[in-house]
């Protein structure tokens, strides 16, 4: 799944966020995007949102939108 999250990007932390994502997805890719976070993994948005709590986020599940797929199904075959 892919989310965008709004967040105060100069009040996070992208390493802890980093670290807390791959905990839960060894795969998880994070990445600023404009005024907002960029996430990829196998996350629902209450997990979601719970990690990124945790890594010292304030955010709720009204920040996180969902992303449709950009999945062609091509690697798996």
């Amino acid at each position: 799944m892919e989310f965008a999250v709004a967040l105060d990007l100069g009040s996070v932390d992208l390493a802890r966020i980093d670290e807390a994502l791959r905990e839960v997805d060894p795969a998880a890719l994070v990445d600023a995007d404009g005024g907002s976070l960029r996430i990829a993994g196998v996350f629902d948005i209450p997990t979601l949102v719970s990690v990124l709590r945790d890594a010292g986020c304030d955010v709720s599940a009204s920040d996180v939108q969902r992303l449709p797929s950009v999945c062609c199904g091509g690697c798996s075959g």
